[in-house]
């Protein structure tokens, strides 16, 4: 072979990708899109709620997560009717009610609007609902792991309804999707108006069925249920349309024997999720890396403090940049085990100095009835074996 024909040779083979040589690690081979090293070992657990058909759950492992983002595919799912497999170019978003003009968009239609990109996170507001009960999950995947934080894309809500035009009395947006059960939200008009996105994207990509693909509602740092998914409709309206269903949902018990209604803001709260329950560190003491998330949908976290001893002292912990308002923030505090019992947990405060409440201090304003909203301060316990533990 000449050497010229060697050079092109060579070169094609470079452009391609391949080459005659066998790679040097054994059994290398192309892999699946999405698919995790045979090193990893599997992280994500579906539950399911009921033996309803469809209905059920999936929690992030938010102890394998290193930075704030979810990858798409741990991102924890809530369903209520199943997961409907929509295609696109049938799919439509409707916008009637109190507007001047109603409008129906294709889904190519909102993904040609000027793009909006934001970090957000997105939490069930019935997360943690056990520690709320005294019955906590033993790690932090099964204890606060309705909880997930991505880059969503799409377009602004308010673009949409200004060129729909609202009529005066309008104050309320009824938001519908496209599963089976037609699941229901009603959103105060001014929320829709703020920050809201109809999006289409999650993490670069298009967004999974079970993140409601190909259209669903992204409201910054309310509650994961008026997210709605599989966004078909949106009915403005001078008033919500409280189903029964979705009264339940928005109305929380108080200690006084009074009801709160529409509680839809997620309020500040942090966990410690590496050394976290199920967890064992090396016998003897040593220094290690306490980390964790922190979040708030009143706008950004300010201050994470870390105790290593209960809650007697706490320490200022290092918040990981960039910090984003309704976004996860993480934290790190480097800490000298001493290889004795300790009590692990962290406390945020947000920018408006909200400070996360203690158990007995969420208890005296909430109550316990609900379930709903639990944002208490989660503790880890550290045995003198290493071994950590919920209780």
């Amino acid at each position: 072979m000449s050497s010229r024909r060697r050079f092109l040779t060579a070169g094609a083979a470079a452009l391609t990708g391949c080459q005659n040589e066998e790679p040097s690690t054994s059994g290398a081979h192309m892999r699946a899109y999405g698919e995790r090293s045979p090193h990893e070992k599997p992280v994500r657990v579906i539950r399911e709620l009921t033996a309803s058909k469809g209905t059920g759950s999936s929690r992030t492992p938010l102890h394998e997560i290193y930075g704030i983002i979810t990858p798409s595919a741990l991102h924890y799912e809530r369903h209520h009717s199943g997961v409907p497999d929509i295609d696109p170019a049938q799919h439509t978003l409707l916008i009637h009610g109190l507007v001047e003009k109603p409008l129906v968009f294709s889904v190519d239609a909102i993904r040609a609007r000027p793009a909006v990109s934001r970090v957000y996170f997105l939490e069930c507001s019935g997360n943690s609902v056990g520690d709320n009960r005294g019955a906590p999950f033993p790690d932090v995947q099964g204890s606060m792991g309705l909880l997930s934080c991505s880059e969503w894309t799409g377009a602004s809500l308010r673009s949409l309804l200004e060129e729909a035009g609202l009529k005066p009395g309008a104050k309320w947006v009824i938001a519908e999707g496209a599963d089976n059960g037609r699941m229901a939200r009603s959103i105060p008009l001014e929320k829709c108006l703020e920050d809201t996105l109809v999006v289409y994207g999650q993490n670069g990509e298009a967004l999974r069925p079970e993140q409601g693909y190909p259209l669903r509602l992204i409201v910054p740092g309310w509650e994961g249920n008026i997210n709605v998914k599989w966004l078909h409709r949106l009915h403005v309206a001078a008033e919500p349309a409280m189903s029964v269903k979705e009264t339940a949902f928005y109305t929380e018990l108080m200690p006084d024997g009074k009801a709160q209604m529409f509680t839809y803001v997620m309020e500040a709260r942090s966990v410690i999720t590496r050394p976290s329950g199920g967890m064992k560190l090396p016998v003897g003491g040593g220094i290690h890396e306490v980390t964790g998330l922190a979040w708030t949908g009143k706008g950004s976290i300010r201050r994470v403090e870390v105790s290593t001893d209960g809650g007697k002292t706490y320490h200022d912990a290092e918040l990981q940049q960039p910090v984003l308002p309704q976004a996860l923030v993480r934290f790190r505090y480097r800490w000298q085990w001493d290889g004795q019992e300790a009590v692990l947990q962290s406390r945020c405060t947000d920018e408006t100095g909200y400070l996360q409440p203690t158990h007995a201090e969420y208890a005296a304003v909430r109550g316990l009835n609900s379930g709903y909203h639990y944002n208490a301060i989660k503790p880890w316990f550290v045995r003198a074996d290493g071994s950590v533990k919920h209780v």
